[in-house]
Parts: C-alpha cells; sequence; structure tokens
C-alpha cells in the first residue's frame, strides 16, 4: 500500500516518529497480527521481502518494518529495491535509517515508490523554534508562547529530549491548564547544547554575556572539546580573513573569495568584514593562535579559563 523511509540522526526522534507512524498505519487493528519487525544485525534483506511479498492473514493488510537499513550495501538492497519497483498492495513497508549511510540506491527507489522523511529538527534556530512548537501542539500540552520560545532556546541541539518532557508535563499537569516557563522549567534538567552558528553570531552581535553562557553549553551539554570550539572559530575568521584585499560589494563575490556554499552566510561575513574591519580581523587572528597555544600547553591555564577570555575578547572586538 506504502512504502516509508525514514531518517534522522537522532535516535530518540527516529524512534518515536517510527512509533507514531506504526500506530497510524496500524490504526484500529491488532498489531500482534499486522506488524513484522525487523532488527539488529542478524536479519537479511530477504527476510523483509519475504514478509513484505506476504498476504495479511485475518486482517486487511500487513506492515512491515525494517530498521537500520544503513548496513546494508548497495549491492545487497537489490532485492529490496526491486520489490519496490512493484509492491504488494496489502503491505505498507517502513524503513528506518541508522547503521551506516542508507544506500542512494535504496533511498532513490524509495523517493520513486513513496515518501523519504528525515526527522531531523531545522538546523536554523528560526525553523527549529517551530518544529518545537509543532510537537507541543501536537502532544496536547498547552504552553504559552513566550514558555514555548524559551523552551526550545533551553533545548537547543538536544530536541531528542523534547517528547519525554512533554510526556511528563501532561502526566503533571494534564491538557486543562496552560503553563508558563516557570512550571515546566523544573522537569528540563541542564540546557542542550547549540549549534556553533547560535554561538558565532552572539559573538558578532558583541553579546559576550550570551557568547559565554552558550560556550559553557557547547562544552559541556555539547560535549565538545575547546579545540573543536577553536576550529570552529578559526573557521569563522578564516572566512572573514580571505575578504581583506577584496573588493566583495555583494553575496557572489562573498562565497567566490571565501569557498562559503550559500548567500545567507556569505552576507553575514560580509556585514562582520565591514563591523571589524581588517584591523579587527587581524586582531581576532592574533588572539586565536595566542589561545590555541595556552590550550596546547603555553600556559598552565585551564582550558575553560582560556576559551571564556578569547570569546570575552572576541566579542568586544569592534572597528
Amino acid at each position: 500500500m506504502a512504502i516509508h523511509l525514514l531518517t534522522g540522526d537522532d535516535e530518540s526522534i527516529l524512534r518515536s516518529a517510527v512509533h507514531e507512524l506504526v500506530d497510524e498505519l496500524v490504526g484500529a487493528g491488532d498489531r500482534s497480527m499486522m506488524v513484522d519487525e525487523f532488527e539488529g544485525d542478524e536479519y537479511e534483506l530477504r527476510l523483509v521481502v519475504d514478509a513484505a511479498q506476504t498476504p495479511p492473514f485475518l486482517t486487511d493488510k500487513r506492515v512491515v518494518v525494517a530498521r537500520d537499513v544503513g548496513r546494508f550495501t548497495a549491492d545487497e538492497v537489490g532485492p529490496l529495491v526491486a520489490y519496490m519497483e512493484n509492491p504488494l498492495d496489502s503491505s505498507d513497508l517502513v524503513l528506518v535509517a541508522g547503521g551506516g549511510r542508507v544506500a542512494k540506491k535504496l533511498q532513490d527507489a524509495a523517493k520513486a515508490a513513496g515518501t523519504v522523511v528525515n526527522t531531523a529538527p531545522p538546523s536554523r534556530a528560526k525553523d527549529r523554534q517551530g518544529w518545537v512548537s509543532d510537537h507541543v501542539a501536537a502532544a496536547g500540552v498547552r504552553m504559552k508562547p513566550d514558555a514555548v520560545a524559551q523552551l526550545g532556546q533551553w533545548l537547543g541541539e538536544d530536541a531528542g529530549r523534547l517528547d519525554g518532557i512533554l510526556a511528563t508535563l501532561t502526566s503533571t499537569y494534564g491538557d486543562d491548564h496552560v503553563l508558563t516557563f516557570a512550571e515546566v522549567e523544573p522537569f528540563l534538567g541542564d540546557a542542550g547544547g547549540v549549534p556553533p552558528w547560535d554561538f558565532t553570531d552572539a559573538i558578532d552581535a558583541s553579546d559576550t554575556s550570551k557568547a559565554l553562557v552558550l560556550l559553557g553549553r557547547m562544552m559541556h551539554a555539547g560535549g565538545r572539546h575547546p579545540l573543536q570550539l577553536m576550529s570552529i572559530l578559526h573557521s569563522h575568521y578564516a572566512n572573514l580573513a580571505r575578504l581583506d584585499g577584496v573588493e566583495a560589494r555583494s553575496e557572489q563575490d562573498v562565497m567566490a573569495a571565501t569557498g562559503i556554499k550559500s548567500p545567507f552566510p556569505a552576507k553575514k561575513a560580509m556585514a562582520n568584514f565591514r563591523r571589524l574591519g581588517p584591523r579587527g580581523v587581524h586582531r581576532a587572528v592574533e588572539l586565536l593562535a595566542r589561545a590555541d597555544l595556552d590550550l596546547r600547553g603555553a600556559k598552565d591555564l585551564d582550558p575553560e579559563l582560556v576559551m571564556e577570555v578569547l570569546v570575552a575578547r572576541l566579542s568586544r572586538l569592534r572597528r
């Protein structure tokens, strides 16, 4: 009847999406009689194809779920690709990414025969906030708009925690009370990690306090080593350094000079270079070089302190 391929980097979000999809496909039917599920390192794709080709017994359809299909090579997915060219009308096939990169041949076949859904939250902060709002509404949790916004900011990159938080809020408050952030906050735990561009945006905006808070979240909740953060900052300011001496009048000029692939970050780079000027960019590079040496043992300083001093100084640079 239908073919679905679900992808995504967050295991908890992916599993939740699969669970919801299978529930929808089963409907009011008997799950134990309708669903065949394959998981682990032992099953072979021929068994999945056999199940999908088998007519249902005492039910109107069969739902076949195959997890971790990324562990199969392009040669191994051949039988499954062939089945998707002529699927059985009484079978729903749910393929779940994991175990490695899903073979392009399998992705193309799933896209041609059914639907491919990426369960990963959006990377842009504004889009990610909308994603959180949609999930809050779908869970039936009533929450004030500012509380939803603060929840999204608190979670950051740890969006996989959202479903568990919403389930806890539902069991605690029910669905007849509009929650404030003060009522939600006790159930959140530590603030989640944040994407690198949120961090560099705070530095570029000269918001030292926010930049230091995001630095802590990236190192602790995000699990990033100081040298990883140095790499992020080095790439950020290296792009600005490449604009020194270049007559960049448009996003396209910036993209050509720096290798940035899309107009939006190119526009931000152009604005940041104009804000700092050549001397400010040179100073940023000097600060990065000094901090890099300190992290590698030039001074007996705590790595977190080195990063905090660096971020504070970078955030105060202006033309």
